[in-house]
């Protein structure tokens, strides 16, 4: 049997689950700490404004970034070009937004070392950061791709940011990969290259370990093995809270 809940003035639709029937004055005798939790429920599910899949306020966004990092310069031109690729492919396959999100970052920006760019060892960018400096090493580019599907619709248990070894630079580097089913071949977004593959075919790279919203995975003879969840990956959870500080909703679990 469907649930059924109105809150004041609108009503909330996701799947199987609709949410109308209680009025206002019905609203009115609710305890504030009920509705305060299943507004937190619905916030962390992503189907209230502020979750990730709503609608990002850029000029807030914009003015939080100026006020931490300075004047963007010719970084704003890019985000603002990121905001017209979000507002525009909603609505197209999850095929064609990974080939247009993966295109969009290898061109906005280019490589460059953490040691270089940031005078850190290892920095992990936010994507308005890699779009402010266009520029970035491997995990700044999986991270920006997968902020952007992420807010595109696609969920995260389809998408995780995967550490590898690439054989042929005998190095460290990150990419993102994308699983349109749990058992498929997953396909590898690459700063390397424009092509999407399918993990089979890149030979190239030899997976470490990978992770999502949801949790951390290590490679294993009968598949990946879920190991523990992301607040054991500390520049992780420095670039979440960096988002927040950019004006960015937390990122829900799936």
């Amino acid at each position: 049997m469907p649930l059924f809940f109105t809150i004041r003035t609108f009503t909330i639709q996701r799947y199987s689950v609709f949410f109308y029937g209680l009025n206002a004055l019905a609203v009115r005798f609710i305890p504030p700490w009920v509705l305060r939790w299943l507004f937190s429920v619905l916030l962390l599910a992503g189907l209230l404004p502020g979750g990730l899949h709503a609608d990002w306020d850029f000029s807030q966004i914009s003015r939080k970034a100026t006020a931490l990092y300075g004047p963007l310069g010719e970084g704003q031109q890019r985000i603002d070009a990121w905001q017209r690729l979000l507002a525009t492919q909603k609505q197209v396959s999850e095929q064609e937004q990974l080939k247009v999100v993966n295109l969009f970052f290898n061109k906005q920006m280019h490589y460059v070392e953490d040691i270089d760019l940031w005078h850190q060892v290892d920095y992990w960018e936010t994507p308005i950061e890699a779009l402010w400096k266009g520029a970035g090493d491997c995990e700044d580019y999986a991270i920006a791709k997968y902020f952007s599907l992420r807010h595109l619709g696609v969920a995260s248990d389809k998408l995780r940011i995967t550490y590898v070894k690439a054989l042929r630079q005998n190095r460290a580097h990150m990419v993102l990969t994308y699983s349109s089913t749990p058992d498929a071949m997953p396909l590898v977004l690459d700063s390397l290259t424009d092509e999407i593959q399918p993990a089979s075919q890149r030979t190239d790279l030899l997976p470490v370990y990978s992770f999502n919203a949801e949790g951390l995975w290590l490679p294993g003879a009968k598949g990946d093995k879920k190991v523990g969840d992301t607040k054991r990956l500390s520049r992780w959870q420095d670039v979440l809270k960096k988002m927040r500080a950019e004006g960015f909703p937390a990122e829900p679990a799936n």
